[in-house]
């Protein structure tokens, strides 16, 4: 009978363990953090695929928007070099010059890709620029990406206009995330567009203040143009940019830089 006893103390000092465990579980942190980086690499004129791919190596992307891209399989290799093997190339390349197309890697498969095309009618813009779109799913959580090349513009008349108004209002996904070369500034009218139609910029977040930094020009620092390279996501399902920043290179691989961030999503409701 003492032996029942000490038993049944055991067993249940045993569940209430386990009950205390259980109860600690939804206080668990399951956000989700997706990797993610955007690189302009001027037609691949300074580096090969596996050069960009190897210097994206410590970074353990899970999603690369890249721009300015050859055409055929160069993105591809790109993906080999990283283990992302998911891609996504467009058909319309910037301006309409050669080698200029925009395309996403990715480590889970890709859905519902799609190309846009963006027209601006301010003076001096070159046309056509366009933006590829994909989903995929990071840990279950589905989020849309968009790579890009757009042409510096006012806060009305150009691509960053078009992609704000017409593109971004339709996307069905509830998580989304802009990568590329915007050619404009933070505080440009046209950045503002982008903010406007829900969007943040990872420099807000990780309080990394860009106005005396810049993504261009890699090759020739005198004639820098600024930060005009940014990763945007949507603010509504309460994403934060948890780290990333400008890579800068000692060799540059383009006439632009890398950029890279880590995005925590919420997880998704029931």
């Amino acid at each position: 009978m003492k032996f029942t006893s000490a038993w049944f103390i055991i067993v249940s000092c045993f569940l209430v363990m386990r009950t205390g465990q259980a109860a600690a579980d939804p206080d668990e942190d399951t956000s989700v953090k997706v990797r993610v980086a955007a690189y302009n690499v001027e037609f691949g004129a300074n580096a090969s695929p596996e050069e960009i791919g190897r210097m994206f190596k410590p970074y353990n992307l899970d999603v690369l928007g890249l721009n300015e891209v050859p055409d055929g399989d160069w993105t591809a290799r790109v993906g080999e070099v990283l283990g992302l093997q998911h891609s996504y190339v467009g058909r319309i390349s910037s301006a309409n010059h050669k080698d200029k197309y925009k395309s996403i890697l990715s480590r889970t498969p890709l859905k519902g890709t799609i190309e846009h095309k963006l027209w601006g009618v301010r003076r001096r813009t070159w046309n056509p620029a366009s933006v590829v779109r994909a989903a995929t799913e990071v840990d279950g959580l589905e989020v849309a990406f968009y790579s890009l090349h757009l042409c510096a513009s006012g806060g009305s008349d150009g691509h960053a206009f078009r992609l704000a108004s017409e593109v971004l209002p339709k996307e069905a996904v509830g998580r989304f995330v802009l990568l590329g070369d915007f050619n404009n500034r933070i505080g440009d009218e046209a950045i503002n567009t982008i903010e406007a139609a829900g969007m943040r910029p990872i420099w807000e977040d990780l309080r990394i203040e860009v106005s005396g930094k810049s993504t261009y020009n890699a090759l020739n620092p005198q004639k820098n143009l600024g930060v005009i390279d940014h990763i945007f996501f949507n603010t509504g399902p309460g994403a934060r940019a948890s780290d990333g920043g400008i890579i800068e290179l000692k060799k540059p691989l383009s006439d632009h830089k890398p950029i890279w961030a880590e995005i925590t999503f919420p997880p998704s409701r029931p």
